[in-house]
Order: C-alpha cells, then structure tokens, then sequence
C-alpha cells in the first residue's frame, strides 16, 4: 500500500530536476530511525548549506547507483554519525514533494549501533521523545513522529 502523497510547502514554485524535461524524477532516500530502549529518538539538524538548513530530521541520504536501502543507510551512518548500525530493515515508506526535490523516503528503525555519534556534517543533535521538543522538524519528519505515537498508543493498549 502506498502512502499518500506528503506535499511540503504547497505555496513554493516546484523544480523540475529531470534533465529530459517532463515528471520530477524521484530521489530514493534512506532514514535511519535510532531508538534507544527507553523509546527516544534520535533528530539531526540540517548543516548550513542544505536546503531546510536548521531542520530537524531523522538522519539519512540518497541511495547511491546499485545501492539497496539498508547499504546506503549503513554507509550513511558511518558517514554523517560515525557509527556503524546493525540490522536496519525498511519500517516505513513516504512520498514527499519538496520544492526542490520529489523524494521517497524509506525510513528503517535501527535497534542496534556501535560507535560513539559524532556530528560528521557540523549538524547538532537531540535524543527526543513524544512530544518532540526540537522546532523546526522537516515535513518529512512528521509522519513518522504519528507513526511512533501510534505504536505507543496500540503497545499501551496490549498491557492495559
């Protein structure tokens, strides 16, 4: 089942990044979603010189030629963070049309990491919970801080 179709800042002109012209080519992107054993989170901010500088995200990047998701997760990881993740399969997908780029966000929970995090890019971060308290968060961020909430929600129900 496809996700609906997430459309971040509806007001702003679109690129179109297809050298042939015609539909938006999409941009495959891996996100890692490091959850620590109490339930928190880990957010990047977007370094200066990115597009939504300032940004809170889930970490990740663009799969490279030939790359599946989690390859390029793990070379990511090891890239932005410094470390090196475990086992990291697909949860979650989304679509999101930015004005700079259509993008399919793959998003992949890692359970499992070793390595100190080191902020590779010059980008801060913050261990979150639910509510999140870090402001701005990427439009692309949102749907997975409603898909935690649901997971909170329906675990909390089992034990009830």
């Amino acid at each position: 089942m496809n996700p609906a179709l997430l459309v971040a800042d509806r007001d702003r002109q679109r690129e179109n990044l297809n050298p042939e012209g015609g539909e938006r080519a999409i941009v495959e992107v891996a996100v890692g979603v490091l959850m620590q054993a109490d339930g928190k989170f880990l957010l990047t901010s977007r370094p200066e010189g990115k597009v939504y500088a300032g940004y809170w995200e889930f970490p990740g990047g663009k799969l490279e030629t030939g790359e599946s998701v989690e390859q390029a997760l793990r070379r990511e990881m090891q890239e932005e963070l410094g470390i090196v993740i475990g086992a990291a399969p697909t949860w979650k997908t989304q679509m999101v049309d930015y004005p700079h780029a259509l993008v399919r966000l793959h998003f992949c929970k890692v359970l499992q990491w070793q390595g100190e995090l080191q902020m590779r890019e010059g980008q801060s971060h913050a261990w979150q919970g639910l509510p999140v308290e870090v402001v701005p968060v990427l439009p692309g961020t949102v749907p997975v801080l409603g898909w935690l909430a649901e997971e909170r929600e329906f675990k909390g129900a089992t034990h009830a």
